[in-house]
């Protein structure tokens, strides 16, 4: 399994022509959020949050494509929201087909299996599947039981039928090391193309806000979760983003790697951080004050971030960007990864959620109310 060949190199020769051409700024995945609307309410995101009429509005076919055209990063991910919940998001996937980009559709898979059908499979296209532990633990974030299950069932039967299937995985600070490798055992063996992993950022708007990671926790956890891993486990993630992780390489936040464009433009600066929006993508990258993001920067927001969404971009490019970022990630993917000596776990509960502990009670009261009024009048027609 892993990430086709013909994806890996337009990507390689897409950020060798940028730095070829000298550009140091560049966007590498557009993050287009075609809606808010949910049908889960987790306790650790702040996207179900918006006000009603917000929940109810989507991105046009023909909006999402004048983002991408605009963008002209090689890649598009999809999240939300729910995507599948967008009534159009068939002929939003048929459209960045057509424009030969490669697509990373991020959906919690409860509609997912009965709505294969909409989609034709395609080197272009993966459903990136959302799982957040083992069952009791991914039930537990997502604030429902039985999630788990179905987004199991859904995996085997986009893979049955055929389709690219990738994971992505958020922790937090009552994640049990042992039991996420255990993940990546069932994962592996259902045969996912590859999972993806990153700590969960401390959106303002999260119901729960006790158990999002700071830097050292992240590091430490990273630690013992990769300790020895096993050579048949695939990540769709760059080698030195995983390294990154584990406090073993450092890396610079590139917000404008994973530029978002959603119902109220593109976001500044980031997919994380909401501080105000424009009408283009080249005025995004031009009248943001970058400097004032990233950990370097001193922005008190970004101290404990270590998401992938702001650094896979920069482990790329450093990939690119010295013989010595060019050879350490040729040897990781050759050997695997550095071997590390786990650190003690940080006042991380490991036993809460392997208990089948929940969210905080009454954590995400407004957002399951919110859940009850759209459920009826914004299902999709399919």
């Amino acid at each position: 399994m892993g990430v086709p060949v013909s994806q890996m190199w337009r990507v390689a020769s897409y950020v060798l022509g940028q730095r070829l051409r000298g550009n140091k700024r560049y966007p590498l995945v557009l993050m287009l959020e075609p809606l808010f609307r949910c049908n889960l309410a987790c306790a650790g995101c702040g996207k179900i949050q918006h006000p009603k009429e917000i929940l109810k509005k989507h991105l046009t076919p023909e909006e999402c494509f004048r983002a991408v055209d605009e963008c002209g990063a090689p890649m598009v991910s999809i999240p939300g929201g729910e995507p599948l919940l967008h009534p159009e998001i068939d002929q939003i996937v048929a459209g960045l087909v057509e424009r030969k980009k490669y697509i990373y559709l991020c959906t919690n898979a409860i509609l997912l299996e009965k709505n294969l059908h909409r989609f034709t499979p395609s080197k272009f296209l993966s459903f990136s599947v959302h799982l957040d532990g083992p069952r009791e633990e991914h039930d537990a974030a997502v604030c429902r039981e039985g999630i788990y299950d179905k987004a199991i069932a859904a995996i085997k039967a986009a893979i049955e039928a055929g389709h690219r299937v990738t994971t992505n995985t958020t922790l937090y600070n009552n994640a049990s090391p042992e039991r996420v490798r255990a993940m990546f055992d069932t994962l592996t063996e259902i045969g996912v193309e590859g999972m993806m992993v990153s700590p969960g950022y401390p959106y303002e708007k999260a119901p729960d806000q006790e158990h999002f990671l700071i830097r050292e926790q992240t590091q430490s956890l990273f630690q013992r979760i990769f300790h020895q891993p096993k050579k048949e486990w695939v990540f769709n993630q760059s080698p030195l983003f995983l390294e990154f992780l584990k406090g073993n390489w450092q890396l610079e936040c590139t917000p404008w790697g994973n530029p978002t464009f959603n119902l109220f433009g593109w976001q500044q600066p980031c997919y994380l951080l909401d501080e105000g929006y424009v009408d283009s993508f080249d005025e995004l990258m031009a009248a943001t004050q970058w400097e004032n993001y990233g950990r370097a920067s001193g922005n008190e927001k970004c101290q404990n971030c270590m998401v992938h969404c702001g650094y896979e971009p920069s482990a790329v490019d450093a990939t690119f960007r010295s013989l010595k970022g060019f050879a350490a990630t040729a040897w990781l993917t050759m050997f695997g990864q550095w071997k590390t000596n786990p650190k003690p776990l940080l006042a991380i509960d490991t036993a809460a959620l392997s208990a089948g502990g929940n969210a905080p009670e009454g954590a995400n009261s407004r957002g399951q109310e919110m859940l009850v009024q759209l459920e009826v009048e914004s299902r999709p027609k399919v």
